[in-house]
């Protein structure tokens, strides 16, 4: 009876136990082969992506090549466009890479299309795909942004840029160009001796540097 009721015992653990490793086979086993496959298909977007980014650059380079050249305004155009098509491949392919939306911004921005080179730009600082740049990236990308607003020759939005320079030089600290652009911005608001730190700034970086020289002179003299 009691050896009976052992073996009963015993047969209902055996059930028990072949119930949840099919259990555990159902329901484990696919989610991490699929979690795998997710990987894969993720790992050859994200290649894709990176080529398309490479293409697109290459492009944008020749593009400006041809611009400062003697060849013809519509080569350089046509290359532009041409680095515009293989940014929003990447994009399509990771949206999150903030890298392939600052060369679909420069690309734009190539063609004069500001406030759409802005608009992406924006979408390479927002928080879905700032965490895919470094620092100093994302300070060169907040440098750019300024540049953008500037260029639209909008008052109203100096403001605007400085709060984008003064972040981009915390990030960069190195970034001459953020420095210079930010004692632009200064002397355009009449700031004279935030003006004078921030080209200071720029010449501790590059101390030949003619541009911020030219402008201690210019406001020493004012």
């Amino acid at each position: 009876m009691f050896s009976q009721m052992v073996d009963d015992i015993l047969l209902q653990i055996g059930l028990v136990l072949l119930v949840v490793v099919v259990f555990l086979f159902i329901h484990n086993v696919p989610k991490r082969v699929l979690a795998n496959l997710r990987l894969r298909l993720q790992s050859k977007s994200g290649i894709q992506s990176k080529r398309h980014f490479v293409l697109g650059a290459q492009l944008l380079a020749q593009a400006r090549s041809a611009t400062q050249s003697t060849s013809s305004s519509s080569s350089a155009a046509s290359l532009s466009k041409q680095a515009l098509e293989h940014a929003d491949k990447a994009i399509a392919l990771d949206p999150k890479d903030a890298a392939a939306h600052i060369l679909k911004a420069l690309a734009l921005d190539a063609q004069g299309f500001k406030t759409s080179a802005l608009d992406a730009i924006e979408v390479a600082l927002s928080p879905l795909c700032r965490k895919s740049l470094d620092d100093d990236e994302r300070g060169d990308a907040l440098c750019k942004r300024a540049e953008i607003k500037m260029s639209m020759n909008r008052p109203a939005r100096v403001d605007s840029v400085i709060e984008d320079l003064t972040l981009a030089v915390k990030l960069s600290p190195e970034n001459v160009k953020a420095f210079c652009t930010l004692g632009e911005c200064y002397e355009e608001k009449k700031m004279t001796e935030e003006a004078k730190k921030a080209y200071e700034e720029a010449l501790k970086i590059q101390p030949r540097l003619a541009v911020a020289k030219e402008a201690l002179d210019r406001l020493g003299s004012s």
